[in-house]
C-alpha cells in the first residue's frame, strides 16, 4: 500500500513484491526476534558513476502509520512534489519514532509542527531544506533530542531561546538560514554539544565567552555571518576545556580582527582551520607547526604580515590544502628544503618569495592539483620540471597559476608524460601578465585553458595552430591578447573543435578572418579588437551558432553589417572599422543583445525603429535575474570562464568583468546616420548607455526620453537636433553623464537636480539658457533662424563658401596647430571640425 502511491522511476523498491518476506526488501530492517518492521531506509541518493539522481516521488501513503513498531524513518533526498509535507504526519505521534529524517525533499514545506510534540522519544530530527518560514508550534516539547538539523529552512528570526533548554543536544545545525541578532550566552548551557553549525546566516555581535563551556565540542561552524571581535578571544574561550577535542573550526567570512597568538598550538586535534576573509593581522605564530593533525588551513584574504619560514611547517605532515592568498606575507625557505607535507592545493597569491624564484621544493609535491603563485614577484625562467610536479593520479583537474609575475624567457612546451595516462584529466594554465618572449609553446591535448596574455610573444600563429595536426586538441579557452604576434590567422582551425573562448586582441595580426572559423561550432566568445585585420567578415561565421560575445573593434573590416549574425549574441562590438551601408533591421532579432557598439564606422541611413525589439534593453530585470556572461569550460562542471569587455560609457572607456551581466549599452556614434531619433527608442527602459553623437540627426529630442529610466549616460552631441529639450528628461534620476553640445537646441534647460549639476560643456554650442548656463532666459525667446534656408543659401554660392571654409580651416591650423597637442583642446577642435564637415555633407545631401 505504501509503494502504491509512490513514483519509483529509479526502481529503488523493485524488491518490494507481494511474495516473500518483507524483511528482505531494500531499505527494510526488522527486529530479529519479533519480525516487526523497525526501520525504513528510503533516502534518495546520487550515483557518481552513472551519474544520476535516484529518488522517490509521488506522495506518502498514510498506511505507514500501521507500522506501530517503527523507530527509524528516513525519507530524505526525495521529491514529493513540493507540496505541504504529508498531512498524515500529524498522526505520527502514534509511533515510537527515535529517528526521523525528512530533509532535502525538494520544495517541500511545513506550516505546523504541532504533530512533532507527540514524538517525545525522538532523538534525531532532520528537517533540512524544508520551507519552515510559516511554521508554528515549534519543537520545545522535544526535550530528548540529540540531533536537530534545521539548515536551509529560510528561517528569518533570532535564534529561539527555547533551543537553549534542549540540554541533551549533541548536534545543532542551523546553517543556511536568515537567523539574525546576537548569540545568546545561554547557548553555553548545551554542554553535551559536539557539533554546532551556524554558518551562512546574518548573526552579528561578539561570540559569548560561555561557549567555552562546551567541553565536548569537535565541530564549531560560524562562517559567513557578521560576527566581530578579536580572534584571540575566541581561541582563549575555547581553550578552557574544548581545545583537546575540537577538530574543525570555521570562522571565515566574518569581521574578526586582532592577532593570532601562540595559544593556537594547544589545539592539537585541529584538522580544519578556516579563517578566510576577515581582518586578522599580525604574524603567523610559530606554534602553527605543532598542529600535527592539520589537513586544511584557510587564511586567505586577511591582513597577515611578516615572514613564514620552514619552522611554521615543522610537524604539518598531514597538511593537504593551504589557502593563503591576498596577505602581506613572505615565504622564506632554504634552497634544499623538503617539506614534511604533500599538498594537493597551494594558493599563495600576493605573497613575496625569498628568494624570488619558483621554489625548488615544489618538485617534491607529487599530489599537487592546484598551484597559485600569482603576483608573488617571481622572476627567472620556467623550469622544464614544472609540468611534472603532479603525478595526476586519481585527479580530474590540474591548475597552475603563475600570472602577474616577472617571469621571462621562452615557455617550454606545456606537456607531461603523466598527463597522457588519464583520459579525463583537464589541465588549466595561467601564465598571463609576465615578460615571456619568443614563439608560442605547443600544448598537450590535456590542456583545456591556456592564458599567455600580456607578454611579449612574437612570431606567427601558424606554428601553434597548424603543427602536429594528428594530436587531439581539447583546448577550450585560448588567451593570447596583448602580445606582439604578427601574420595571418591560419586557416587550420578545423583541428581545434573544442575552442569556446578565443582572445587575440591587441596584437599585429593581418589579413582576413579565415573561413575555417566556421568549424569552431562550440565558439562562444571571439576577441579580435585592435589588430590590422581586413576584408569582409566570412559567411562561415554564421555556423558559430553558440556565439555570445563578438568584439572586432579597431580593425579595417569592410562591407555591410552581416544580416546572418547568430541569435545568441549578447555583446556585439564592431566599433572603429570601415563598415558601410545602413544598419540592417535584422539586428533587431538579436533579442539577447545587451551591448551593441557600431560607433566610428561609415554607416548611413536612419536609426532602425525596430530597436525596441531588443528585449534585453527593453525589459527590466534584477541583478538576481541577470545571468553571468560566462562559459562552462569543463565537461565535468569544474571550471567557468567569466567574460569581460572594454567599451565607451560615460564619456570614457570602461572595463567591465564581473558586473558585465548587468550592463546595457547602445552606441552608434561617429557615423553618417540622418533623420530623426525614433520615438520607439524610448521603449528601451533597461538601457543604461545611449550614444548617438557625431551623426547627422535632425528633429527634436524624443518627447518620452524620460521613460528611459535606467539611463546613466546620454550623449547626443555634434548633431543637428533642434527645438527645446524635452521636459521629461528630468525623470532620468540615474543620469550621471550628459552631453548635448553642438546641436541647434533652444529654450530653457529643464530643472532637475541632475541637469543643473552637469558641466557647462554638456550644453555648449546650442542656444540654451538657464542654469547651469550664465545666460538667463527672457520671457519671450527670440525666434530661431531658419537653418534650412541658411543651408540652401549656402549652396547658392557653394563655391565661394566652400573656398571660404577651406581657407578658414587652413588658417586655423597654421595659427592654432600648436595648441592641439593639448588633449582637451584637441578633443574640442575635433568635435568642432566634425560639425563643420557634416554641415557641408548634410547641405549637399538635402540639395541633391
Amino acid at each position: 500500500m505504501f509503494k502504491k502511491d509512490l513514483n519509483d522511476s529509479s526502481n529503488l523498491l523493485s524488491s518490494w513484491v507481494a511474495e516473500g518476506d518483507c524483511c528482505t526488501w531494500t531499505g527494510v530492517a526488522c527486529d530479529n526476534l519479533t519480525g516487526h518492521v523497525r526501520e525504513l531506509h528510503l533516502a534518495g541518493y546520487y550515483d557518481e558513476v552513472t551519474p544520476e539522481l535516484h529518488r522517490l516521488g509521488g506522495k506518502v501513503n498514510p498506511s505507514l502509520l500501521n507500522l506501530k513498531h517503527l523507530t527509524y524513518l528516513d525519507l530524505s533526498c526525495n521529491d514529493f512534489g513540493g507540496r505541504q509535507f504529508p498531512s498524515f504526519l500529524g498522526s505520527l505521534k502514534g509511533l515510537s519514532l527515535r529517528y526521523l529524517d525528512l530533509s532535502w525533499n525538494f520544495g517541500s514545506k511545513v506550516e505546523n509542527l504541532e504533530w512533532l510534540s507527540g514524538l517525545s522519544q525522538l532523538k534525531h530530527l532532520g528537517m533540512g531544506y524544508i520551507d519552515l518560514t510559516r511554521a508554528s508550534h515549534w519543537l520545545q516539547n522535544l526535550t530528548s533530542l540529540k540531533v536537530l538539523d534545521l539548515s536551509f529552512n529560510y528561517v528569518n528570526s533570532t535564534i529561539p531561546q527555547w533551543l537553549c533548554s534542549l540540554n541533551h543536544l549533541e548536534s545543532l545545525r542551523l546553517s543556511f538560514n536568515a537567523f539574525h541578532g546576537e548569540i545568546s550566552s545561554s547557548l553555553g548551557n548545551l554542554t553535551a554539544l559536539v557539533d554546532l553549525s551556524l554558518r551562512y546566516n546574518q548573526l552579528a555581535g561578539e561570540i559569548p565567552n560561555s561557549l567555552g563551556n562546551l567541553c565536548k565540542l569537535t565541530y564549531f561552524g560560524l562562517s559567513s555571518n557578521n560576527f566581530q571581535g578579536r580572534v584571540s578571544e575566541i581561541f582563549e574561550s575555547l581553550s578552557n576545556c574544548s581545545f583537546g577535542q575540537i577538530d574543525s573550526l570555521w570562522l571565515s567570512d566574518n569581521n574578526f580582527s586582532g592577532h593570532l597568538s601562540d595559544q593556537l598550538g594547544i589545539f592539537k586535534n585541529l584538522r580544519n582551520l578556516h579563517l578566510s576573509n576577515n581582518s586578522i593581522s599580525g604574524p603567523i605564530p610559530v606554534s602553527l607547526g605543532n598542529l600535527s593533525l592539520l589537513e586544511e588551513l584557510f587564511i586567505d584574504h586577511n591582513s597577515f604580515e611578516g615572514v613564514v619560514s620552514e619552522v611554521h611547517f615543522t610537524n604539518l605532515t598531514r597538511l593537504s590544502t593551504f589557502f593563503a592568498n591576498e596577505n602581506s606575507l613572505t615565504l622564506k625557505t632554504s634552497p634544499d628544503w623538503v617539506p614534511p607535507f604533500q599538498l594537493s592545493i597551494l594558493r599563495l597569491s600576493s605573497w613575496r618569495l625569498d628568494p624570488s624564484r619558483l621554489p625548488a621544493w615544489l618538485q617534491s609535491q607529487k599530489q599537487l592539483r592546484y598551484l597559485n603563485m600569482s603576483s608573488t614577484g617571481i622572476s627567472g625562467t620556467i623550469p622544464a620540471w614544472l609540468w611534472n610536479i603532479s603525478s595526476a593520479e586519481g585527479g580530474i583537474q590540474i591548475i597552475v597559476d603563475l600570472s602577474r609575475n616577472q617571469l621571462s624567457g621562452e615557455v617550454p612546451n606545456i606537456a607531461s608524460t603523466h598527463w597522457l595516462d588519464y583520459s579525463m584529466l583537464e589541465v588549466v594554465i595561467y601564465l598571463g601578465s609576465n615578460q615571456f618572449k619568443g614563439s608560442l609553446p605547443l600544448v598537450s591535448s590535456a590542456v583545456i585553458t591556456l592564458d599567455l596574455s600580456d607578454s611579449s610573444f612574437s612570431g606567427t600563429l601558424s606554428h601553434f595552430f597548424c603543427d602536429r595536426s594528428d594530436v587531439p586538441r581539447n583546448l577550450r579557452v585560448l588567451l593570447l591578447d596583448n602580445n606582439l604576434l604578427t601574420g595571418e590567422i591560419p586557416d587550420c582551425l578545423l583541428d581545434w573543435p573544442s575552442l569556446t573562448v578565443v582572445n587575440l586582441e591587441n596584437n599585429s595580426l593581418t589579413g582576413k578572418i579565415p573561413s575555417s572559423i566556421g568549424d569552431l561550432l562550440s565558439l562562444q566568445s571571439l576577441h579580435l579588437r585592435n589588430n590590422n585585420l581586413s576584408g569582409e567578415l566570412p559567411v562561415s561565421l554564421q555556423n558559430c551558432r553558440e556565439l555570445i560575445f563578438l568584439d572586432l573593434r579597431g580593425n579595417k573590416f569592410v562591407g555591410s553589417i552581416p544580416i546572418w549574425l547568430g541569435q545568441s549574441l549578447v555583446v556585439l562590438i564592431l566599433r572603429s572599422n570601415m563598415f558601410q551601408g545602413t544598419i540592417p533591421d535584422e539586428l533587431c532579432s538579436l533579442t539577447k543583445l545587451q551591448i551593441l557598439d557600431l560607433a566610428h564606422n561609415n554607416l548611413s541611413g536612419t536609426i532602425p525603429r525596430c530597436f525596441q525589439k531588443l528585449s534585453s534593453m527593453a525589459t527590466k530585470f534584477s541583478s538576481e535575474e541577470a545571468l553571468d556572461i560566462e562559459f562552462l569550460i569543463s565537461p565535468y562542471g569544474l571550471s567557468y570562464y567569466t567574460e569581460n569587455a572594454d567599451f565607451v560609457a560615460k564619456g570614457r572607456e570602461v572595463k567591465y568583468s564581473t558586473v558585465l551581466r548587468l550592463v546595457t549599452s547602445l552606441d552608434l556614434s561617429r557615423n553618417m546616420l540622418f533623420g530623426e531619433i525614433p520615438e520607439e527608442l524610448t521603449n528601451l527602459i533597461n538601457l543604461q548607455t545611449l550614444n548617438l553623437s557625431d551623426n547627422l540627426l535632425t528633429g527634436r529630442i524624443p518627447s518620452k526620453i524620460g521613460d528611459m529610466g535606467a539611463l546613466e549616460s546620454l550623449d547626443l552631441s555634434v548633431n543637428q537636433l533642434s527645438g527645446e529639450i524635452s521636459p521629461s528628461i528630468s525623470n532620468l534620476t540615474f543620469l550621471n553623464y550628459l552631453n548635448l553640445s553642438y546641436n541647434n537646441l533652444t529654450g530653457q534647460i529643464p530643472k532637475s537636480t541632475q541637469l543643473q549639476s552637469f558641466d557647462l560643456f554638456s550644453y555648449t554650442g546650442n542656444k540654451l539658457c538657464g542654469p547651469p548656463l550664465e545666460e538667463r532666459c527672457s520671457e519671450a525667446m527670440p525666434p530661431v533662424g531658419d537653418e534650412k534656408h541658411s543651408e540652401g543659401h549656402l549652396l547658392e554660392d557653394g563655391g565661394f563658401y566652400l573656398s571660404l571654409g577651406l581657407g578658414f580651416a587652413f588658417g586655423f591650423w597654421v595659427v592654432l596647430g600648436s595648441l592641439l597637442s593639448n588633449v582637451p583642446w584637441s578633443n574640442a577642435f575635433s568635435q568642432f571640425q566634425n560639425r563643420i564637415v557634416k554641415k557641408f555633407y548634410a547641405a549637399i545631401v538635402e540639395h541633391y
